[in-house]
């Protein structure tokens, strides 16, 4: 799949300290970015990629098709986005329009061996990605205070 393609390429040179690597995360961006006030917003995807970055993880994101419409009221491609968050081009990713971002985010993970930072649990999807049942594989998370919260 070609989100698992461009954003394995990345991880494989940065990754975690874990057994001497940096750990590779996957934010759900359209998720994400409902976190504060449930008002979708970069501000609050910046944020938690601020966060886990100072907490030494390696993040990519993986947004639906229509997230620029919902952020600015038009189309918004990986390259826009990338720079708006301030991330490598290669590091993030907007899946066609019509395909759900999902399925995406669980093979990238998978095939990353990545976690998932995301309040969304995945149901739909559980038969054929049973590691989103594994604990800590979701990392949830929230704005508590103005403060990003994450379940690391």
């Amino acid at each position: 799949m070609l989100a698992s393609l461009i954003l394995l390429v990345r991880a494989r040179s940065s990754r975690r300290r874990v057994s001497g690597r940096q750990q590779t995360v996957l934010l759900d961006g359209s998720n994400v970015m409902h976190w504060k006030d449930g008002v979708p917003q970069l501000e609050t995807v910046r944020k938690v990629l601020s966060c886990l970055q100072r907490n030494g993880y390696s993040p990519g994101v993986i947004f639906d098709a229509n997230a620029g419409y919902l952020i600015s009221g038009s189309y918004m491609h990986d390259g826009h986005l990338a720079k708006a968050l301030g991330l490598p081009r290669d590091r993030v990713m907007v899946v066609p329009k019509g395909t759900p971002a999902d399925p995406a985010i669980l093979m990238a993970a998978r095939d990353l061996g990545a976690r998932i930072v995301s309040n969304d649990r995945y149901r739909d999807w559980e038969v054929d990605h049973p590691e989103i049942s594994q604990p800590g594989y979701l990392i949830r998370g929230a704005f508590r205070g103005g403060q990003v919260s994450l379940d690391l």
